[in-house]
């Protein structure tokens, strides 16, 4: 009877430590994702944003060339939601290909006072699917004037983001996850 109680057990836990899928990129995925450019600050970058495949094959491509001219360099596919994630949450998790390029999760909180400031982390999308895991604590402050840590409670926004430099964006993303 004991080990009926033990099993039992592991299977809760097992549960409560099982990815929450925030998207999968099927049904009216894309009214869901906005792609944003720099050009709304003057920068010159350019790409676009599409859902391809539907039901469990469809991913978020997110292509382009970013360029620094004129203080520019990103573009993005964002979602702001008013869901609340769970306070156990610990992080996200990604399934993802591109072209070895360094992309970004930006997430965005209510009390940000600058609709540049963002809570950043990177990854790698490497030419085969992969997953990649990103803790909240992997998350930094975008800028010194704003809190430095946020709770996954207040999370209002994600954004996929190719950023910062010089390059082509070519990244694909088959599903986000809470862990």
């Amino acid at each position: 009877m004991r080990w009926m109680y033990f099993l039992a057990a592991m299977m809760m836990a097992g549960q409560a430590m099982a990815d929450t899928v925030f998207d999968d990129f099927s049904g009216d995925a894309g009214t869901r994702w906005d792609y944003v450019a720099d050009g709304v600050m003057g920068g010159v970058s350019q790409g676009r944003a599409e859902i391809r495949g539907a039901g469990q094959d469809a991913v978020l491509r997110l292509q382009g060339r970013v360029s620094t001219d004129n203080n520019g360099g990103f573009i993005q596919v964002r979602q702001r939601f008013n869901e609340t994630w769970p306070a156990t949450a610990q992080g996200l998790s990604l399934r993802v290909k591109g072209n070895e390029e360094t992309y970004y999760v930006f997430l965005k909180t209510p009390g940000l006072s600058r609709v540049w400031y963002s809570y950043r982390a990177s990854f790698t999308a490497t030419d085969q699917w992969q997953t990649v895991r990103l803790p909240f604590s992997d998350f930094a402050a975008s800028h010194n004037g704003m809190p430095q840590s946020f709770a996954p409670t207040e999370v209002n926004s994600i954004a996929v983001v190719a950023y910062g430099a010089d390059y082509e964006a070519d990244v694909s993303v088959a599903d986000i996850s809470l862990y």
